[in-house]
């Protein structure tokens, strides 16, 4: 009997050491988080000394004034009433910021998780009027690819970076989506009618990656798959509404004739934004894999598609699309050849396309089917990103910098100004 009572001790003993010991735990080396917390992020928008352009994404424009968004950094604001001689005056820093939009006198700015509001009527003296807190999605910074991830906390705060170190944890897999530049990300939509204003008016004017868009008294940002809708009646306190889903894979979103056009990786969707805060679908045009950034002008939409990496696929094209009555129905007319394409913009028959390391291309766009045929100007020597053509100027961003071109005479387009991008030590 004794041996017995010794071997059931046994066993329980060595079933407690057994689930005391954790089995799924391993040591390796990876990316671990480095975090921001809350209270600094929420403390974190403030004015600035003017900075030189290191690492820039969105550019938006609004009475006389650029904005270029530093990525994750904040935003320089730019005195641009003489497009020949910008100065850059000042900055505002706001942390994990990607995109912006303007109404009125307020600037509206995701700040990771956060949207902030930010009164700029002293337009050297920025300040933060409102915020609403954790509306937009938990979103990670690139890593390095050739490492396992940590474990993310995201009671400790937001993650703003990645540090090589070895790690011993519990593996748990959990999805976030990943900043991109021109991606997630990656330009900005703005008038009620088009992707245009004007000096003086409601709204600014920004690019064609946009995830931002105003429309009315709403603002809409869009994630990978959902759409957030705000209330911007009072410009001044921003309210959440809601969020809606729109798809997968979005990656940009354009505002034009009381419809929002998304472009996914896939392709693009169009929805009726007539009742402002029930965005109806009414129809896809459907593509091969690849990043996609739209424009659309008189009936037509114009689409680049990017190839690489992280686009899925190697075809670089521009798309024109034919739009049927009420946005269904629609049908690809012609496709060109492109090198890397990122954004584009139109003015009339003028389209501009960002073709990445190939430069700027300027076509005159009016034979739907020769656009390739009737290229006006090629600036080859830069690196585009993405423009504004707006009163016979072009706003354009890149890797190498912010250009200004003078278009108004489009057998001689000139440029007239530049602000270049500073590498860091």
């Amino acid at each position: 009997m004794k041996t017995i009572k010794n071997i059931f001790l046994l066993l329980f003993i060595t079933l407690a050491f057994s689930a005391c010991m954790d089995e799924y735990t391993e040591e390796f080396t990876a990316n671990s988080p480095v975090y921001l917390s809350y209270e600094d992020l929420r403390n974190g928008v403030k004015p600035a000394e003017s900075r030189d352009l290191v690492n820039p994404g969105k550019i938006y424009f609004k009475d006389g004034y650029l904005f270029v968004v530093e990525q994750f950094e904040g935003v320089h604001i730019i005195d641009n009433q003489n497009p020949a001689d910008p100065q850059n005056i000042g900055f505002i820093e706001i942390p994990g910021n990607v995109d912006i939009a303007i109404k009125e006198n307020i600037l509206y700015a995701d700040s990771y998780v956060d949207l902030v509001a930010i009164d700029i009527s002293t337009i050297t003296n920025p300040e933060e009027v409102d915020r609403v807190k954790n509306v937009l999605p938990y979103t990670l910074p690139p890593a390095d690819d050739t490492y396992r991830y940590a474990e993310v906390d995201e009671d400790k705060g937001v993650v703003i970076e990645w540090e090589i170190k070895k790690v011993r944890q519990t593996m748990e897999y959990h999805y976030y989506p990943t900043y991109r530049w021109g991606v997630y990300d990656v330009m900005e939509t703005a008038d009620v009618s088009s992707n245009s204003g004007s000096a003086g008016s409601t709204f600014g004017v920004g690019g064609s990656m946009a995830r931002f868009g105003l429309y009315d008294d709403y603002l809409y940002a869009v994630d990978q798959a959902n759409l957030h809708i705000f209330d911007v009646k009072v410009p001044e306190s921003p309210t959440e509404i809601g969020q809606q889903n729109v798809g997968w894979n979005v990656e940009t979103m354009f505002i034009y004739d009381d419809h929002m056009f998304l472009g996914t990786q896939s392709g693009m969707r169009i929805f009726s934004i007539e009742v402002p805060t029930y965005p109806v679908y009414v129809s896809d045009f459907w593509h091969i894999t690849s990043c996609d950034p739209v424009v659309i002008a008189d009936g037509y939409a114009y689409v680049t598609l990017r190839g690489g990496t992280t686009c899925g696929s190697t075809v670089n094209r521009l798309d024109v699309i034919h739009l049927g009555e009420n946005y269904e129905n629609n049908d690809l007319i012609a496709s060109y050849p492109m090198e890397g394409p990122y954004g584009l913009g139109i003015d009339g028959d003028v389209l501009f396309v960002c073709d990445g390391d190939a430069g700027l291309k300027v076509y005159d766009s009016a034979d739907k089917t020769g656009i390739d045929d009737h290229m006006i100007s090629h600036f080859a020597n830069i690196n585009a990103y993405d423009v504004i053509p707006l009163g016979g100027y072009l706003f354009m961003i890149g890797d190498d910098g912010f250009y200004q071109y003078d278009y108004s005479d489009l057998q001689n387009i000139t440029q007239i100004s530049q602000i270049p991008v500073y590498a860091e030590d």
